[in-house]
């Protein structure tokens, strides 16, 4: 197949067989978010982001999405602190995800009564 958008050498080369799969696609970033969700190296935001991804990731539109990745290339304290209101996160990064990462904490602390720092 012949790349299209090669006006730009600097551009990637993307091939039309990729287009026509958008669905692939989206289920292998997904794949990648759950992994990497669950592998930042604070237990503490491991256990929020991997159970939120657990549990809500299928149901995420393609713009949640890309807010997932996103807030997965920040500070794993900065996100942290962010999700438990310990300080407020930058508009780049403040998304209706954000907040359903924080009702979903606050669901969980409530289902299993344990204080919101353990």
């Amino acid at each position: 197949m012949a790349p299209i958008g090669r006006a730009d050498r600097r551009a990637p080369i993307v091939y039309s067989a990729c287009l026509s799969n958008g669905r692939d696609m989206l289920d292998e970033r997904r794949k990648r978010l759950r992994f990497r969700a669950w592998r930042r190296g604070f237990r503490e935001i491991d256990l929020i982001l991997g159970g939120f991804a657990d549990a809500r990731l299928e149901s995420l539109s393609d713009s949640d999405v890309t807010a997932f990745e996103a807030l997965l290339e920040a500070p794993d304290q900065d996100v942290y602190d962010w999700v438990v209101g310990r300080t407020p996160a930058p508009i780049s990064h403040e998304t209706p995800l954000l907040a359903a990462i924080r009702a979903f904490h606050i669901a969980a602390h409530i289902a299993t009564g344990t204080p919101d720092d353990a």
